[in-house]
């Protein structure tokens, strides 16, 4: 008979954590802590831990819920990992995944941080991603992917946690599915805050001859932009207008929440009339336009070159120099900071990034990240120079594992 195991917490990434009885740690899958589960024949076992599968819940913990989402059930949807938990313990499984990354990793002696929480549970993603299988038309399946069988899609019917107005675009799109690229290989919707929705088609071989064509036939279709990114190319508008906001650009999925955190940080800073403010990784530039609107002289730097040309036609109540290049790369031509921001993509800081604000400390950083893994290992580099003096965490991803955290940097 399989073993049976208790679960304690959950970890990084959503399964929940127990112990096998010869003491290794065993990750499990839509697992709730406080619930004991019996393991499906077949752990498979490594040398310091396991990974298994639920088979029964012999004792319910007091955590879980029912899923709402048909998907998360029937098909396993590897989009959301904590549907099956109360809202409440999703909370406190985030805050103890941020306090326990920057403890192990970070080698930081503070708390669990607080966590705000959404201002929306459901229906708040701006943006999803599909993925695509099979051949061309009503042939393909176009959805996500089940936890247990990455390289296989489902077909989607309806996400919960995204925008009711993407999901209406979803359910026109699909009958007409024939009219996308020939070799699609990934589908994105995305609404704008202008109420425009965005049809991302990426595919290779021959370009998007249907897009116009697709967009005539859509119910609203005056609200649509269609562009297609080939493989080996950028993306493009190919039907619809063709100025306003870059689909391609990086944005907060949850817009709300994105704005409550980055008030939050850029509150911290204070007062900043005379102060230079390097806004890293800023991406349109939301947080470079709260920084002037503080009195800050501006420099703002990102890679994404579609989002910086949007970024310079933005009002701001003082002038911004946006740059369009990888921040590592810029560093030595920008004037010195008093006060820094850095929002880095998964992956962290950049060495360069992080020997700079080393060797050469400002007053105060403000570090933004969503994942703290990396968040943890970069505190730890810059701990040198640098002490921590607040850490808080928002909920800007609902039903799943993902943490956004801020932490706020002061030279020592």
């Amino acid at each position: 008979m399989s073993e049976v195991v208790t679960i304690t917490a959950i970890a990084t990434g959503g399964d929940g954590v127990g112990r096998l009885a010869d003491g290794r740690a065993v990750f499990v899958p839509r697992a709730a802590p406080g619930e004991r589960i019996r393991l499906r024949d077949g752990v498979q076992l490594h040398k310091h831990f396991a990974r298994g599968e639920l088979a029964e819940i012999v004792g319910t913990g007091p955590s879980r819920v029912a899923a709402s989402c048909p998907h998360y059930v029937s098909d396993r949807c590897s989009g959301c990992q904590l549907q099956h938990l109360s809202y409440d313990a999703q909370l406190a499984a985030k805050q103890a995944i941020v306090g326990d990354a920057l403890r192990r990793i970070g080698k930081l002696d503070v708390p669990d941080p607080e966590i705000v929480e959404a201002v929306e549970e459901w229906r708040y993603r701006a943006k999803v991603s599909l993925a695509v299988e099979g051949g061309r038309g009503r042939s393909r399946t176009v959805g996500f992917h089940p936890y247990y069988q990455p390289g296989r899609v489902f077909s989607l019917v309806d996400c919960h946690i995204t925008d009711f107005r993407l999901m209406a675009l979803w359910r026109e799109l699909k009958p007409r599915l024939d009219l996308l690229p020939a070799r699609l290989t990934r589908l994105t919707l995305r609404l704008d805050r202008d109420g425009r929705r965005h049809i991302l088609a990426e595919s290779s071989g021959e370009p998007w001859l249907d897009a116009e064509r697709l967009r005539a036939a859509l119910p609203q279709g005056d609200t649509v932009v269609c562009w297609w990114h080939p493989a080996d190319g950028a993306a493009r508008v190919v039907a619809g207008p063709a100025t306003g906001f870059p689909a391609t650009a990086f944005e907060q999925v949850h817009p709300e929440m994105g704005l409550v955190a980055r008030r939050w940080a850029v509150d911290q800073l204070g007062d900043l009339r005379g102060a230079v403010a390097w806004d890293l990784y800023g991406g349109i530039g939301d947080t470079a336009v709260q920084l002037a609107g503080r009195g800050a002289q501006v420099v703002s730097v990102d890679a994404d070159e579609q989002a910086v040309a949007w970024a310079r036609g933005r009002a701001a109540e003082r002038p911004i120099r946006f740059i369009a290049g990888r921040a590592e790369d810029v560093l030595s031509t920008l004037p010195d900071p008093n006060v820094v921001v850095v929002n880095p993509p998964r992956a962290g800081l950049h060495w360069n990034v992080t020997l700079r604000l080393t060797s050469q400390p400002v007053a105060r950083v403000i570090y933004r990240s969503c994942d703290p893994a990396t968040l943890a290992r970069d505190l730890h580099r810059l701990r040198v120079n640098y002490r921590v003096t607040a850490v808080r965490a928002f909920d800007l991803f609902p039903q799943t594992a993902h943490v956004e955290t801020v932490v706020v940097l002061e030279g020592a």
